[in-house]
């Protein structure tokens, strides 16, 4: 019995260092790992650290180019108005002026009919009243800047030159405003905050606007067309275009490289807004026409630099005559042609 009783306590004390023996390795298991998550979040945790601050320090570093600024085309044209009036007389006359309706002429009487491009230079003598650039409650009387008034205003219907010069394309306000001014441009210029010197080489982004200049325009292109009405027995000419012209010259070395025009007005439509502001007279204040009766009346200079007559090719003169005396002359020529036709008609 003894020895049974010294078994059973020796099995019990085995199964006890047993038992000891398994919490300890599950405890030993647990705690490894908690240990392990603990280093894995840990990771974890400094990763993403890590990622924000380059992304800040990325967000630091690269700054986007600014947008270009706002920029109106026509404020150049902005002037402001009188609180008390401004002149002695009260002219609402002009700004109520109205032009006269053309007389109509028949499609059988039109017995002769040719078309003119002609240009007119406003440096010319005859042509200063063009550069006129008073300001008035109704903006400035340059003639380019009541155009573009009208324009801003809308007016004025214009058309795209790019296609043809017969009034098929039109244009809208914003597209006269980028051609007269151009677009923003982004350039690389010195950043004098950070190299004030200049010699370190750093620069910086920064956009450029360039600015419309009214004194650019030097030149108008009038179409017109000629017609010999055989019931009134004369010479009709009836203007149908007005496009202002821009000179293109090179920066560097200006060298003039090209001429062409800004856009098209038909003429018609225009009439009614001449009409109401007048041309500068340097001899007498008072006694002013209006600019529709300016361009009646022909009281300007101009050269001929195309036309229907003789010109198969539809060609403006500088095409095939590079010298220009001799355009100058083709041109005289042309006129010639014009008035000798109605001068033959007539016998005595």
């Amino acid at each position: 019995m003894k020895l049974n009783w010294s078994k059973c306590l020796l099995v019990i004390c085995l199964l006890g260092v047993f038992a000891l023996d398994a919490n300890s390795q599950a405890k030993r298991k647990s705690t490894s790992a908690k240990k392990t998550t603990k280093k894995v979040t840990s990771k974890n945790t400094n990763s993403q650290l890590l990622d924000a601050n380059l992304a800040a320090a990325k967000a630091d570093t690269i700054v986007p180019p600014p947008p270009p600024p706002p920029k109106d085309p026509f404020a150049f044209d902005t002037v402001k108005v009188s609180l008390r009036p401004d002149a002695i007389v009260d002219r609402q006359l002009v700004k109520t002026r109205t032009p006269l309706d053309y007389e109509y002429v028949r499609e059988d009487d039109a017995w002769y009919r040719e078309r003119v491009w002609r240009e007119i230079d406003i440096r010319e003598k005859m042509n200063l009243p063009f550069r006129y650039r008073a300001d008035d409650d109704n903006g400035s009387q340059r003639f380019l800047s009541i155009i573009l008034h009208a324009i801003n205003k809308g007016q004025l219907f214009v058309f795209d030159p790019t296609a043809d010069d017969r009034f098929t394309t039109p244009m809208s306000t914003a597209k006269v405003g980028e051609v007269i001014s151009g677009k923003c441009d982004s350039v690389s210029v010195i950043d004098w905050a950070k190299d004030p010197s200049g010699s370190k080489g750093i620069f910086k982004d920064s956009v450029v606007c360039k600015e419309f200049n009214p004194e650019d325009i030097v030149k108008f292109r009038l179409k017109e067309e000629w017609v010999f009405d055989k019931e009134t027995s004369k010479m009709i000419v009836r203007i149908l275009g007005i496009a202002p012209i821009k000179t293109y010259v090179d920066e560097n070395t200006g060298v003039v490289q090209g001429e062409s025009p800004l856009f098209w007005i038909y003429y018609p439509d225009l009439r009614p807004i001449l009409s109401t502001y007048e041309v500068y007279n340097g001899k007498n204040f008072g006694a002013k026409m209006s600019w529709e009766e300016l361009f009646e009346s022909r009281y300007f200079s101009s050269t001929i630099v195309k036309s229907s007559i003789d010109n198969p090719y539809d060609l403006y003169i500088k095409q095939y005559i590079k010298d220009d005396m001799l355009r100058l002359y083709e041109g005289e020529n042309i006129k010639s042609k014009i008035f000798n036709f109605e001068q033959d008609l007539w016998s005595y």
